[in-house]
């Protein structure tokens, strides 16, 4: 009979790729199984005693001028921390006490403040408004603050802290996006620490900044100085003011399942139908502690068999990411088929009840290109992902990435996917200062922007590639490619999505003595030079739009966004406060915010020149 293991395919749930199994193909993100809690912030029943410093509000500003500055708005769903620099509030601290967790939230930082979150009340990653710095240190946003030893020499006391990769910050006033994956110290039954608390993962507004960081001890500041399995989750209050929401808190306080009495035999041969284990007698047999592939001395054309027991302290859903590197087989569970693996990999997802369950696995080796590895990673209710056999896996086709730097004003052409588009004349412009942007061509509009790292241009140069790279920073976008300037019978006219009409013609760009663009396009007859620069402090973009002659009712579209607040006299908070714009030299005309579609467009009429700065 053939392998029914080899022929079954089964549909399984679309998964995201991450984490420290990476290698056995495609890992399961913590949130299939384990409930994420959203923490309330109607009152502050969450926390301990709280200070008169912390409130909650309906929503929060900052101000670019004045210093740890937040003004709020009566409601709930915001938690909110006002102070000034001089110790005058106090932390927050947590009842919930933690272990290993994942904690996502969105925070701003008034201007110039200093805050941090401290994981177990004792490890923090530091909040700061960082806006602006290029070569971020461990005290800047997103670093793992120093540890301090007040014996050593000045210039030395502080020790072990680690600088964020890039600097991904967002100006003051701004809501920017943290994820952090903690992992708690480790002790024996005698209460001796076995194993350093760790930083698995830092993200800030979608860039990976710190990974798989051990931490010797408590950073300075700790609420106390020893080290403890569970703790509470603080926030620093005492150096400027500082807002969170939507904190999101993930514990992995689970025990993981164990394999058990595990027992192999080898069989020697391509088999493409089940062996009749009770009359093949095995080439090699004996018992093992982890599930390996090195149980066996032969490079291809072999099958091997596990059989033991799967401990499970936890009832519930499990998923199962199986690899068999040039080869087939299935798992086995409880009698129940969980993973068939047709080539190389498969996944799985089963309800386990408690209890030791009967276990079996097989890898049928029948293909020669590739070398014998086996893995297994597991993800269940209250733990995180991780891998049950050995680290023997082989990556398939491991590629490392061609990043491309920007040490001096820098441009490469490619196409750049902006969410469902394909940007196919898409100039990308990076700096030294580490802001950069894509000018689409097609459109002449800037269609993103982005700090940190300039590109990631593996897929257009890995093999045969596809003739795009992506932002390796942390990337701001603008919406849609549509085009920038056109004429409208009315500020109420709907704007159009294509160049019918308009006479649109690229003609490219000029660089200057510093190789910076200036984009030149004609349009309705007259030509316009799109000017684009970093701006001093490195806090934006400054663009300058001229035209060469006047065009009638010709407007320019400065903003699409869900939202679009006014703060100032031409000042406006774009979208759920994700960047500013201000409006530099209008010329004298007046901008106006208008309903399209369901969304905000932000539009001025454009005599010869429009000055506007991005600043985030």
């Amino acid at each position: 009979m053939k392998f029914s293991i080899f022929r079954f395919r089964s549909k399984q749930p679309k998964l995201s790729c991450a984490g420290v199994v990476m290698a056995i193909g495609c890992a399961f993100g913590s949130q299939f199984l384990n409930a994420q809690i959203t923490v309330p912030l109607t009152d502050l029943s969450y926390f301990q005693s709280a200070g008169s410093t912390w409130r909650v509000a309906s929503d929060v500003r900052g101000d670019l001028a004045q210093k740890s500055i937040l003004t709020t708005t009566t409601g709930t769903g915001v938690l909110v921390n006002i102070t000034d620099f001089n110790n005058t509030g106090q932390d927050l601290v947590s009842k919930m006490q933690h272990g290993d967790m994942d904690l996502e939230l969105d925070y701003m930082m008034a201007l110039g403040s200093n805050s941090g979150i401290y994981m177990q009340g004792r490890y923090e990653i530091q909040l700061l408004d960082s806006w602006g710095v290029v070569n971020p240190k461990a005290g800047d946003n997103g670093g793992i603050y120093e540890r301090w030893n007040e014996g050593k020499p000045e210039g030395q006391k502080g020790y072990e802290g680690h600088a964020p990769r890039q600097n991904a910050s967002r100006a003051p006033g701004l809501w920017q996006h943290i994820k952090i994956s903690f992992q708690a110290p480790r002790f024996n039954t005698t209460g001796t620490k076995i194993e350093n608390a760790k930083i698995l993962r830092v993200e800030l507004n979608g860039v990976s900044i710190q990974e798989n960081v051990e931490l010797s001890g408590p950073t300075r500041g700790a609420m106390v100085g020893d080290e403890v399995a569970m703790g509470p989750l603080r926030l620093q209050g005492d150096h400027g003011s500082v807002a969170f929401r939507n904190i999101k808190v993930t514990a992995f306080d689970k025990p993981r399942p164990e394999l058990l009495n595990l027992k192999y035999s080898v069989y020697k041969g391509k088999f493409e139908t089940t062996p009749d284990y009770k009359k093949l007698p095995p080439d090699a047999e004996g018992t093992s502690v982890i599930l390996s592939s090195n149980v066996s001395n032969l490079e291809n054309e072999f099958v091997i068999r596990y059989t033991g027991t799967l401990r499970v302290k936890e009832p519930g859903a499990y998923n199962f990411n199986l690899s068999l590197q040039g080869g087939k087989g299935s798992m086995i569970i409880n009698n129940n088929t969980v993973v068939n693996v047709g080539q190389q990999r498969g996944r799985g997802r089963v309800t386990l009840p408690a209890g030791d369950l009967p276990f079996e696995l097989l890898y049928s080796k029948i293909f020669d290109f590739a070398k014998p590895a086996l893995g297994l990673a597991i993800a269940g209710p209250g733990f995180r992902e991780y891998i049950i056999s050995d680290q023997n896996v082989a990556s398939g086709d491991p590629v490392n990435p061609i990043l491309i730097s920007a040490p001096v004003n820098t441009i490469l052409r490619s196409f750049m996917d902006v969410d469902t588009v394909r940007v196919t004349h898409a100039v990308n412009v990076g700096s030294p200062q580490q802001l950069h942007y894509t000018f689409d061509l097609d459109k002449g509009m800037i269609v993103q922007a982005w700090r940190g790292g300039f590109l990631d241009a593996t897929p257009m140069w890995h093999s045969r590639g596809d003739g795009s790279s992506r932002p390796s920073g942390s990337l701001l976008k603008f919406g849609k490619p549509i085009m920038a300037l056109q004429t409208l019978g009315a500020s109420a006219a709907s704007w159009s999505a294509d160049t019918a009409g308009t006479g649109y013609r690229s003609k490219g760009y000029i660089l200057d003595a510093t190789d910076r663009p200036t984009f030149r396009y004609q349009i309705y007859n007259t030509m316009v030079n799109d000017v684009t620069r970093v701006m001093e402090n490195n806090q934006g973009l400054q663009r300058e739009i001229s035209v060469a002659s006047p065009v009638a009712n010709l407007f320019i579209r400065l903003a699409e966004a869900d939202k679009i607040e006014t703060v100032s006299e031409g000042l406006y908070l774009v979208n759920d406060k994700s960047y500013y714009l201000r409006l530099d030299n209008t010329g004298g005309s007046k901008p106006v915010i208008r309903d399209s579609n369901g969304h905000k467009e932000l539009i001025i009429p454009i005599q010869s020149k429009i000055t506007y700065s991005i600043l985030f």
